[in-house]
């Protein structure tokens, strides 16, 4: 079980008004926030919390003229989420976050390979020795998922590569590649599991089939945006509006039925916040199956358990 959307929470939580530098702004002017964040997830049921990583990419911060920033904010995404899991007394695991590197849904403006796997290995560094696997998220086509997993490979740790799909065809990645290439690519690159992240439920429904004839491990955490299309990039997160039809039972149903088709990973992306993990993980029990914080390199499909 994963957290959900830590940076749509932050924002939600925040004073300040919203930054081109999202979550990582919210860390820098209310760092209390984000252990709270993480803490309240945790409580829900999640048993693998993210760093709050996302955009301290090294492209993001010399936009926002913050270059200098990048070891103190990779330093406090991690020792946030590890004083989380201390403060919780339950068994937590921390994922470190490779995000596409310029812009979120724009795989035509990522860099060449080269810089790319450069500056992956510069976050994979500044993460690894604090926490237990990577998560490559948001992955828009399959150069950006291989490249991102080479990276985090590289570490030595478990690596879960996350795609996002086009929201008007579950079955494509943004890029317009079918799903299966960008997992292929991604298990090719040493991926234990490959999962569907920041889409729609209605177009991760589609991508999970299309995973599932992979025969590799696989899972989703969704998104709760009436839209992407507005979001630029170097603009803030403002721009977009969160759905009012996607409530916590709404999205456990959705995720209900992933799990169903054999999703061994669940959580929630952005607008999914602790409410919706709560009841999540009420539902997930209550139909028998089990929720564990221990993972091996290629997780198991889940069965319900015998009570």
């Amino acid at each position: 079980m994963l957290d959900g959307g830590v940076g749509q929470e932050l924002h939600r939580r925040s004073t300040r008004p919203a930054s081109p530098l999202w979550s990582v702004q919210v860390m820098m002017d209310e760092p209390q926030l984000v252990e709270a964040v993480h803490l309240d997830f945790i409580a829900a049921g999640a048993r693998v919390v993210t760093v709050n990583g996302y955009s301290a990419t090294p492209h993001q911060l010399a936009r926002a003229g913050r270059a200098d920033m990048f070891d103190t904010l990779h330093s406090a995404a991690v020792a946030a989420a590890a004083s989380a899991r201390d403060r919780s007394g339950r068994q937590i695991r921390i994922a470190g976050c490779l995000p596409p590197l310029v812009a979120t849904y724009r795989p035509d403006l990522a860099p060449p390979e080269n810089v790319a796997l450069a500056d992956y290995r510069r976050i994979v560094s500044a993460q690894a020795p604090g926490v237990d696997l990577f998560l490559c998220e948001t992955m828009p086509s399959s150069a950006e998922a291989r490249v991102a997993t080479m990276a985090a490979v590289e570490s030595g740790l478990p690596v879960w590569t996350a795609l996002t799909v086009d929201d008007a065809d579950g079955t494509r990645l943004r890029s317009g590649e079918p799903v299966s290439e960008g997992a292929h690519a991604a298990a090719d690159a040493g991926a234990a599991a490959v999962l569907i992240n920041c889409s729609s439920p209605e177009a991760t429904g589609p991508a999970m089939t299309a995973l599932a004839e992979t025969g590799i491990p696989f899972g989703a955490y969704a998104n709760g945006f009436v839209s992407v299309e507005g979001l630029e990039p170097g603009g803030t997160v403002d721009v977009l509006e969160a759905r009012h039809d996607l409530g916590p039972d709404a999205y456990s149903d959705r995720a209900l039925a992933w799990v169903a088709s054999g999703a061994a990973i669940v959580g929630g992306c952005c607008e999914i916040g602790p409410l919706h993990i709560a009841a999540l993980a009420r539902r997930l029990e209550s139909h028998g199956y089990e929720i564990v914080a221990d993972f091996a390199s290629s997780p198991r499909p889940p069965t319900p358990i015998d009570r």
